[in-house]
């Protein structure tokens, strides 16, 4: 009975976590880094307006913390979704495929993370690029992507190029879903929409290799 108490309080403590990230998540994406308050997060949670920094330091630190929980999601879903592929006894082709998916999936689930992104990229990115999530996405990502090219044979083509491709392919039509996506006939939101783009971005990426 007195091995309990310690078990409850480390999983209250885990929830409040997790309840703090996601609140975080939310509030950053929707009204930036400086107009959101370690206050308003501890509300939105659920928690007390202390705990937020009893947690993580300050807000800052906390912001950090997002960052990190929302790239090694990105990562984690989309590795999973190639994985699987590749599980199947499927080609570079199929691979690629299945990476593309992935990361339209996560893109369409977890809207928080487009808007997140954006903001950082208008404040310059600094401390996203000071993140560990941030810098092990890039290298998996490359790492990925020079399989698959090899896989495929495509040894000449560069990695980072077609990475890059990749990751502007699949994100414009999120990022610009009330400019552009929407009125073009695209929502990723609408599964069938978003594989109906998928497969034009893997169509316009192999098109573009060397030799095809």
């Amino acid at each position: 009975m007195g091995d309990a108490t310690p078990a409850v309080r480390v999983r209250d403590a885990d929830r409040s976590r997790e309840l703090i990230l996601e609140a975080s998540e939310r509030l950053f994406a929707e009204r930036g880094y400086e107009a959101t308050s370690l206050q308003e997060i501890g509300r939105a949670a659920g928690v007390s307006r202390g705990t937020p920094g009893y947690f993580f330091g300050s807000k800052e630190q906390l912001y950090r913390a997002v960052l990190e929980r929302a790239l090694a999601a990105e990562l984690a879903f989309v590795l999973a979704a190639q994985e699987r592929a590749v599980a199947t006894g499927g080609g570079a082709t199929e691979a690629l495929a299945a990476v593309v998916a992935g990361l339209l999936d996560f893109l369409a689930a977890r809207p928080s993370f487009v808007r997140l992104l954006e903001r950082e990229s208008l404040t310059g990115g600094q401390l996203l690029r000071d993140t560990a999530a941030h810098a092990a996405a890039l290298r998996e990502g490359l790492a990925t992507m020079a399989a698959l090219l090899a896989l495929g044979g495509y040894q000449q083509a560069d990695p980072a190029a077609v990475l890059l491709d990749l990751l502007a392919l699949c994100w414009f039509p999120f990022a610009h879903a009330d400019t552009f996506a929407r009125d073009l006939g695209f929502d990723l939101l609408v599964r069938a929409d978003r594989e109906r783009w998928g497969q034009h971005v893997v169509d316009l990426l192999l098109r573009g290799l060397p030799g095809t």
